[in-house]
């Protein structure tokens, strides 16, 4: 019961980190694109290690122990891409125009003559919140897999998760106040959407939970690591070098794998 509760915190921090992302874009003057690349690289590079290093090989070892190695070996393979399936399904049913990793910056919010009271800048502010909220759902169940499963790779996926959740608050935050001139209903807005991180443990909770024999959480676990790869390939990667076209995104990838290997090492 104490890593349901610290499973739903680690979820929690990390969706509202969508909060952050608002937050910086109403007071920070500039956007510190370096930051942002190295960060996005960063959480590309904790995903794409812990997935391939750790969580593909538990989930490996748990569905071996069940069904046997060649039994084992198959589902598991056969779960890890059909994680990639069901968010790719996502992304690819989520309007081009309101794709929330398109990068927006604070001096976007910034421009002298924005348009003010514009209901198309509103309506994309408003169908971004919506598409991050459901990007969100399966990384909050992915977050709440693996803190029950290992709270220290559920930690270093929440804080990879809260860091690429930075800049969609930006997204969310950046055409809503262009819109509105209203920096709390730009805020509530990059809030809520941030709340379907910790909604997806509570779906996971209430129904995954009573089916998570070790053959489901093999089954589960394997899909995460699926998640966490499409993720960090098809999002993080692209945002990162889109943010900054030096050197910085790469950098932080390899600083990202090389703090989780230690970590895991460690723990």
């Amino acid at each position: 019961m104490e890593n349901v509760m610290l499973a739903f915190l680690f979820t929690l921090f990390a969706g509202l980190a969508t909060g952050i992302g608002s937050l910086l874009a109403f007071f920070a003057k500039t956007t510190n694109t370096k930051f942002l690349s190295f960060g996005l690289g960063l959480s590309a590079g904790v995903m794409i290690y812990v997935s391939m290093i750790d969580i593909f090989f538990k989930a490996q070892d748990s569905l071996v122990a069940e069904l046997g190695d060649q039994g084992g070996r198959w589902l598991t393979v056969i779960a890890f891409f059909g994680g990639i399936l069901l968010i790719a399904l996502i992304d690819r049913y989520i309007p081009k125009h309101s794709n929330p990793h398109e990068v927006k910056k604070i001096e976007d919010m910034k421009k002298p003559g924005s348009a003010i009271n514009d209901p198309a800048l509103l309506k994309m502010g408003t169908f971004t919140a919506l598409a991050i909220g459901i990007h969100n759902f399966p990384e909050g169940i992915a977050t709440f897999i693996s803190t029950l499963q290992d709270p220290s790779i559920g930690l270093a996926i929440a804080i990879a998760v809260a860091i690429h959740n930075i800049p969609e608050g930006i997204a969310v935050s950046v055409p809503i106040y262009y819109a509105t001139n209203n920096k709390r209903r730009a805020f509530r807005l990059s809030f809520l959407s941030g709340l379907a991180e910790p909604a997806g443990a509570v779906v996971a909770f209430l129904i995954l939970m009573p089916f998570l024999t070790d053959l489901m959480f093999g089954i589960i676990f394997a899909m995460v690591a699926g998640i966490m790869i499409f993720i960090s390939l098809d999002e993080l990667l692209p945002a990162a070098k889109r943010y900054d076209e030096t050197h910085m995104s790469i950098y932080g990838v390899i600083s990202g794998m090389a703090v989780m290997a230690v970590s895991l090492l460690l723990l």
